[in-house]
């Protein structure tokens, strides 16, 4: 849009750009993956498929919302420039629903923590929208797979210290009320009555609340001199153009359909794998903290290698490689139970010998486990970076608009899918094989996909 003023970009901005991602990922870590959500699943209700099935619906419902809207969003932030304002309303609402899990204690009410989820991955998805829009504007094209791989390992970083902070100083363990160190938890959290996990939302928001000034004080945003009114009437026009021109530019459109399928695949085995490891073992906080950790490690170091290979190889083969592991990873853990893995065609001892992971059916699946960790970060900011190098700046805002549309749109199928298995078969395990569906049509359409996703340019439909 030609009336678009923007700031110069700094080192010192960018920087603080990438901030946003360690702002945000302890949400994902600690609330959603590793310590929260098996929580709900496992300890918050008796009985653990029931659990599963209803933390399935849960990130069922707020990805119907995600996906309805976020293009709506998209369009807004290209038509009104200013992206921190949005982020900023966003936060307020991610920042209280987090603080409200303190409340979900065992055997209460179902309907307070799930919604408190739904408003807060909500928040956070359309924040996410917002900030990977001005991504295009920091760098150049050549520089944004570096950028965003960087950025995504980061956050990894942010949400691993998070875990750490859990372990050793908050969460105590059911039997001897000690950390993992060893020490009292702080505040007295009582892990009998989940207190080791409820801690989780208050510290997510107030990590978050803390980490992204850096991006609000130091990155430059843009603005377009319209009204909030004005800037909501032409984002809405524009995103119906948009969607008109999108039957045109057929490279982007055969991307966004095979991030819909495999991004729903990775979004679903994000959310559920933890619940699922936590109610086959029996994990508590403890072993599901340790394991966030390690998938969490290699995952930086992931994000570190991906980042150069994207300059080197581009991005369709970094996420194309990530989902082939992602493939190899998932069937690996479902195929995994006490006593056996690969389906039963190995074998392994089921003597417990102490400690965590105790079995060899554990450490089996930690090995899968951290397979997951090392691509699934690629998997995603290589995607990021693929959209970035296939839009121009005034169309960035629409574009990730889509972007996170086709992460959305039937993103309600994965979990949905493997809540209805679980409760039809009345197996978690066959549940979660549903995401190997949405893994392997997602790769097949990408290997279809020109990279990067652009054809002849068109007019944009206000300028």
């Amino acid at each position: 849009m030609s009336d678009l003023l923007t700031q110069p970009t700094t080192k010192r901005g960018i920087i603080s750009w990438m901030f946003f991602d360690w702002a945000a990922q302890p949400f994902f870590t600690v609330v959603l993956t590793f310590i929260f959500g098996p929580y709900f699943a496992s300890r918050l209700v008796d009985d653990p498929t029931a659990g599963q099935a209803a933390w399935g619906y849960t990130v069922t419902i707020s990805g119907i919302i995600i996906a309805l809207l976020s293009p709506v969003m998209g369009a807004i932030a290209d038509a009104s420039g200013a992206r921190k304002k949005w982020i900023g309303f966003f936060a307020t609402i991610k920042i209280s629903a987090l603080m409200l899990l303190w409340f979900a204690a065992p055997g209460s009410a179902l309907w307070l923590p799930m919604l408190c989820i739904i408003l807060a991955t909500i928040a956070a998805e359309f924040s996410i929208v917002f900030n990977d829009s001005m991504m295009p504007r920091l760098v150049s094209k050549e520089d944004v797979g570096r950028l965003s791989n960087s950025a995504w390992g980061l956050g990894y970083a942010g949400g691993l210290i998070a875990l750490f902070i859990v372990l050793l100083l908050l969460a105590g363990n059911p039997t001897t009320g000690k950390t993992l160190i060893g020490l009292t938890p702080l505040f007295g959290l009582d892990p009998a009555v989940g207190e080791d996990a409820r801690v989780t939302g208050p510290l997510a928001a107030s990590w978050y609340l803390l980490f992204i000034l850096p991006m609000f004080l130091f990155t430059p945003d843009t603005r377009s001199g319209l009204s909030l009114a004005a800037a909501v009437k032409t984002g809405l026009f524009e995103l119906r153009s948009t969607l008109i021109e999108l039957k045109q530019r057929t490279p982007i459109l055969k991307f966004l359909a095979a991030r819909m399928l495999y991004q729903d695949g990775i979004n679903g085995l994000l959310a559920l794998g933890g619940t699922f490891a936590a109610g086959m073992f029996g994990w508590k906080t403890v072993e599901m903290g340790i394991y966030g950790i390690l998938l969490l490690v290699v995952a930086i170091f992931g994000c570190y290698f991906a980042g150069k290979l994207d300059v080197r190889l581009g991005s369709k083969k970094v996420v194309s490689i990530s989902l082939v592991c992602l493939i190899i990873a998932t069937l690996g853990i479902v195929s995994t139970g006490p006593g056996y893995t690969l389906f039963g065609l190995l074998q392994l001892s089921t003597a417990d010998n102490g400690g965590l992971f105790a079995t060899a059916a554990e450490k089996a699946y930690i090995v899968f486990g951290l397979l997951i960790g090392l691509v699934f970060g690629p998997a995603q900011a290589s995607s990021r970076s693929y959209l970035a190098r296939s839009v121009s700046l005034d169309e960035a805002g629409r574009y990730f608009g889509l972007y996170a549309l086709a992460g959305r749109a039937t993103s309600f199928l994965a979990p949905m899918s493997v809540a209805t298995v679980t409760v039809l078969t009345n197996s978690a395990r066959l549940g979660m094989c549903a995401l190997i569906v949405f893994l392997a049509i997602g790769f097949l359409l990408l290997l279809a996909a020109p990279y990067p996703a652009v054809n002849k340019p068109l007019k944009t439909s206000v300028g």
